[in-house]
C-alpha cells in the first residue's frame, strides 16, 4: 500500500465519522428540543383538567368492581401477535385498582339555612 492511499483512506474516514457526529447531535437536539416543547403544552392544558384516577392497567376507575377491584374492561389483541387472521377480545388481567384513590365527597348543609345572617 502506498502512503497517499492511506492518507487518503484516513481522511475520508476522519470526515465520515465527524460528519456522523455532527448530524447525529443537530437531530438529538432538535429532539429533545422538541419534547420539551411538548412537555410544556401539555403541563399548561393539564393544568386546567383533575386529575384522572387511572390503574396501573391503564383503564379508569370507573372500570373496577367495587367490591373486588378487578377490572372488568375487555382488551384488543391483535391477530397479528396470535397467529390469527382477525383480533379478539380478552378480560383484562388487572386483579385489582392501583391508582390514585378519589377523595370522598361529602354533602354538607349550609351554614346559613337561607335566613340571610
Amino acid at each position: 500500500m502506498d502512503p497517499v492511499s492511506m492518507v487518503v483512506g484516513a481522511v475520508i474516514a476522519v470526515v465520515g465519522f465527524v460528519t456522523g457526529r455532527l448530524v447525529t447531535g443537530r437531530q438529538s437536539r432538535a429532539a429533545l428540543e422538541q419534547e420539551r416543547r411538548s412537555e410544556q403544552a401539555r403541563a399548561v392544558h393539564s393544568g386546567a383538567q383533575s386529575p384522572q384516577p387511572l390503574c396501573g392497567c391503564g383503564h379508569h376507575l370507573v372500570f373496577h368492581d367495587p367490591q373486588t377491584k378487578k377490572c372488568q374492561t375487555q382488551v384488543v389483541i391483535p391477530g397479528r401477535w396470535t397467529g390469527q387472521p382477525g383480533s379478539t377480545y380478552k378480560k383484562c388481567m388487572c386483579q385489582g385498582y392501583r391508582g390514585p384513590i378519589p377523595l370522598d365527597e361529602y354533602y354538607a348543609p349550609d351554614l346559613l339555612e337561607g335566613d340571610g345572617l
